[in-house]
């Protein structure tokens, strides 16, 4: 065996966390989130060690945070990342000398031993340090080996409990002796993000079915006049499916049908025609500047349009004609559709990313994005991106991100476990969730720890959604307007992101295509709709007060402060959400039997809540306004879901002043 490089490195720096897959991949942050680093750092002997935390944005200088000692020889860190882009960081530890030195001095002063040569001995280290100092500092840690000198030539000293050893350790810790230190061979990267990949609100809505009169085409203009009523209900982000041309071959009728007539405006999935392909709009809905126009005027209202990412073509898309090299054909000379036995999907080709031509159809699909970016978007739901390469994402996310770092993906894949994890750590923002399908109490607590209480937080930041065009859940199904008004406040309150598929959410609708089917009996995929949403029998008016208590309160704009409660009935579920410093506190307590009344004691930790044992406080339930005065750890709660499934409770502290007279805060 060779010598090492440096074989006087005493220090060793190990299970670094958070750390991803070796370094990897990238945690995931938004601006003026905290990363906090832990790590194992030792030595051998019995020498007392300094580490420090090193972080820079991609291209900048390093800036370096004393790490704190934690038991079991654990180091703790922390930065904050003030600005969207990649950030990296990594450990150096080292011998601390000069500490070790004082350690073993305040030792002996104490047991009253002869420190003449100790005083000298410290006096040699700031000399050296005077080295690494400069200007000011470099004088004045000479005025204080001098002064050590001096004080060690006398037979006592008082120094060591005195406020002289407290500055000399300061200004020691500034420059401290670094040469053997360990650096961590990694440096570890950080995707941050702006606020809204944290906490955002969304609303998925057809164009075509957004028109005030039965049976018109809707249009972009159209959409504008929907826009206040999307802000009056709370979202700040409207999804919109494919806006592209609509292919004609093999068209899809009402309810998927493959017997489409002329009058069916087919699936907008279905994408291009002679119209265009994936850089036009549908004439159908207006034009580009219509397009550019509608969102001027949702920004105008706080409101972000999101596009679909499909890349997927119909039959009559120009790449079939332009670039059939980027589609597989079958022995008979036919380009293969989509298929998901026993289900065909006849209009649709998928893009063969096997393909001899793959760089050019990597680069053609980059394009579209650019050209979608320019256009004003920073926001894709992606869809179906586990039907693509791993390859393919990782590197299309990383070239936009490297130059568009506010743009914002969600990953639409339903599909299993560790593919979606997979593509979350490749770089998509948020992620669909199996929350849709989690519905008794220890379903929803088990998979929600899991996304929030584990290594799954770093990378995987949940979007969740009661329903989709393609979901309509057996809960909501049979559970009827109660079941709509729980799923609602659960996606709400246990995700700071969430979104609905409307109007068909706030109508409640739960018809579907057959017995056993999640599809929608008259699905707007493959016919337009009207909806009259001023009706007043819709949740409109509900969904805008959770929506507007989730603005209100900051506990429920982020995800890692999730911590379920016991409740003694298991139809009921209890868990709440703080800020870091207990400022904001807030309770919720969800019925999940949609048809009965249920009650129950509910068990939670005052402490955990910032609440001080042996004194009231106040549950303000946010929902009904109504205020309710609860002493201890233990108390009772009854909801009726043909009243309200859920309390949101916000919890205010009694405060007693030098009056003698109690108040909430």
């Amino acid at each position: 065996m060779t010598l090492p490089e440096e074989g006087r490195r005493r220090v060793i720096i190990e299970n670094v966390q958070p750390e991803l897959d070796g370094g990897r991949f990238a945690i995931k942050r938004t601006v003026h989130e905290k990363v906090i680093v832990e790590a194992d750092i030792c030595g051998d002997g019995h020498d007392l060690l300094s580490s420090v935390l090193k972080y820079r944005r991609d291209g900048g200088d390093w800036t370096e945070v004393a790490m704190e000692p934690m038991p079991n020889d654990r180091w703790r860190g922390e930065f904050t990342v003030e600005n969207i882009g990649l950030y990296f960081y990594t450990l150096e530890g080292w011998v601390d000398r000069f500490a070790c030195w004082q350690r073993d001095l305040e030792k002996k002063v104490a047991a009253g031993q002869e420190v003449s040569l100790e005083f000298l001995i410290g006096a040699q280290l700031i000399d050296e340090a005077t080295k690494r100092a400069e200007g000011e500092n470099s004088e004045k840690l000479r005025q204080y080996a001098k002064t050590l000198r001096a004080r060690g030539r006398e037979p006592c000293s008082d120094i060591v409990a005195g406020s002289l050893l407290r500055e000399i350790s300061r200004l020691m810790a500034r420059y401290p002796d670094k040469r053997f230190s360990t650096h961590y061979d990694k440096e570890l990267p950080v995707v941050v993000d702006r606020e809204e990949a944290r906490f955002s609100t969304w609303y998925e809505m057809f164009p075509r079915s957004s028109s005030a009169e039965p049976g018109r085409h809707g249009t972009f203009k159209d959409c504008e006049a929907r826009l206040p009523y999307i802000q009056s209900m709370g979202f700040d982000v409207l999804y919109l499916p494919p806006i592209h041309p609509i292919g004609k071959t093999h068209k899809k009728g009402k309810n998927n049908t493959d017997a489409a007539t002329p009058e069916d405006p087919g699936s907008p999935w279905a994408i291009g025609s002679e119209e265009g392909g994936h850089k036009s709009v549908s004439p159908s809905l207006g034009t580009l500047d219509d397009f550019k126009e509608l969102l001027a005027k949702a920004r105008e209202r706080g409101i972000e349009v999101a596009l679909d990412l499909a890349f997927q073509c119909s039959p009559d898309h120009p790449y079939v004609r332009e670039h059939p090299e980027w589609f597989r054909r079958r022995p008979d000379g036919s380009i293969q559709y989509a298929e998901n036995p026993p289900k065909k999907y006849q209009d649709i080709y998928p893009l063969d990313f096997e393909t001899d031509a793959w760089r050019d159809l990597w680069q053609e699909l980059k394009g579209v994005l650019l050209f979608w970016i320019e256009q004003g978007v920073r926001i894709f739901r992606v869809d179906n991106p586990h039907t693509k390469p791993f390859r393919f994402w990782a590197w299309i996310l990383n070239e936009i991100k490297r130059d568009h770092p506010d743009v914002i993906f969600l990953s639409e894949a339903f599909t299993r476990p560790k593919v979606m994890y997979e593509l979350a750590r490749l770089g998509f923002s948020q992620s669909y969730t199996y929350f849709a399908w989690r519905n008794t109490r220890a379903e929803i607590t088990e998979y929600l720890t899991e996304l929030t209480q584990t290594e799954v937080r770093e990378y995987f930041r949940m979007n969740l959604w009661p329903n989709t065009p393609d979901i309509l859940t057996e809960y909501l199904q049979f559970g009827g307007r109660p079941a709509f008004m729980t799923r609602l406040v659960l996606a709400a309150t246990l995700g700071a992101s969430y979104g609905i598929y409307g109007p068909a959410f706030e109508f409640c609708e739960n018809l579907p295509r057959e017995p056993g089917s999640e599809e929608y009996l008259n699905s707007e995929k493959y016919e337009i709709r009207h909806w009259p949403i001023e009706r007043p029998d819709t949740l409109r008016d509900y969904i805008a007060r959770v929506n507007r208590i989730r603005r209100e309160n900051p506990a429920l704009q982020s995800d890692w402060s999730l911590r379920f409660h016991a409740a003694d009935n298991d139809q009921i579920i209890c868990y709440s959400k703080t800020t870091g410093d207990l400022a904001n506190v807030i309770l919720v307590v969800v019925n999940l039997d949609p048809h009965h009344k249920q009650s129950g004691w509910l068990h939670f930790s005052l402490e955990a809540l910032g609440l001080g044992a042996g004194r009231s406080y106040q549950a303000h339930d946010l929902l009904s306004d109504a205020r309710y005065i609860w002493q201890g750890p233990r108390n009772y709660v009854e909801l009726d879901p043909r009243v309200t499934p859920a309390h949101i409770f916000r919890f205010r502290r009694r405060v007693r002043t030098e009056k003698d007279f109690d108040y909430f805060m």
